[in-house]
């Protein structure tokens, strides 16, 4: 007689207590879950993957016209264009984690009613499914600064650190808007509402120089504005990188680890109110 295995679902488990080894076990789903949402949103579309290239474009064209030109706006010698593209593909990437790793769970309720997995693995995987667009908004700045002969900053080396940043942000408010969508179904509502504002909020389309002194401090507990300059000084230079930008990262941080803690907590009653 073959032999069945049980998995036990224990809620005595200390909610602060993660296991990393169940996850692990669940990564053919979790790449299945990727993979599915790569095809999903390029497939039966009529620009496919050159949407991700025609929204940063025309972004860049009114951020250009409105603070290059209007404004003009002081970019340290870089090329506006250069300028603000750097600062949105780290931007364009934290929005679209946030938006859709924030909508997850809600969005595979039907999956989370029925089985049991580590519901970590749904925003997860949208974190992994960003990293399309934020390699094609990479190739569109290598481009860009091709045109205007602008070479990589002596800082390159430090882009990945940045982009680690950026990632565990990204994925700290996806998760922590997936675990309270559920009880609290307004912050449905709440994250386009977010992204709008965090992009005027965020040194994007201006540097953070151009805050005033005595807002700094307050300017930089928005973690995306640390992430920001560093992404930007790391690729392009100019602007010199803010000693208030550590805030930025310890409030990154603070939100990762607090942000799975609650949604573990929050995990083992996903299913009932879901």
């Amino acid at each position: 007689m073959d032999k069945k295995h049980f998995t036990l679902i224990s809620s005595s488990r200390p909610w602060w207590k993660i296991d990393l080894k169940e996850f692990l076990d669940y990564r053919d789903l979790f790449l299945v879950l990727t993979y599915k949402d790569i095809r999903v949103r390029y497939a039966q579309t009529f620009l496919g993957l050159a949407w991700v290239v025609v929204q940063p474009i025309v972004t860049l064209f009114i951020f250009t016209l409105i603070f290059g030109k209007a404004i003009n706006v002081d970019t340290g010698g870089v090329p506006y264009p250069i300028f603000a593209l750097a600062g949105m593909s780290a931007w364009n990437y934290f929005a679209f984690v946030m938006a859709q790793s924030g909508g997850s769970i809600i969005g595979a309720q039907d999956m989370v009613k029925k089985i049991y997995f580590p519901r970590l693995v749904l925003p997860l995987s949208k974190a992994i499914v960003g990293l399309v667009d934020f390699v094609v908004a990479l190739v569109l700045l290598g481009v860009v600064m091709l045109y205007y002969q602008q070479p990589f900053s002596s800082n390159v080396g430090f882009v990945f650190v940045f982009f680690l940043f950026n990632f565990f942000c990204s994925l700290a408010m996806g998760v922590w808007l997936s675990a309270l969508t559920i009880r609290f179904r307004d912050f449905q509502h709440v994250v386009p509402f977010m992204v709008q504002i965090g992009l005027y909020a965020s040194p994007i389309a201006y540097p953070s120089s151009m805050v005033p002194e005595k807002w700094q401090l307050y300017y930089y507990l928005n973690p995306m504005a640390g992430i920001v300059e560093g992404m930007r000084w790391s690729l392009i230079g100019g602007v010199e990188l803010s000693h208030y930008s550590y805030i930025s990262f310890g409030i990154t941080v603070l939100l990762f680890i607090t942000g799975v803690l609650y949604f573990h907590r929050t995990e083992r009653i996903i299913a009932d109110i879901v």
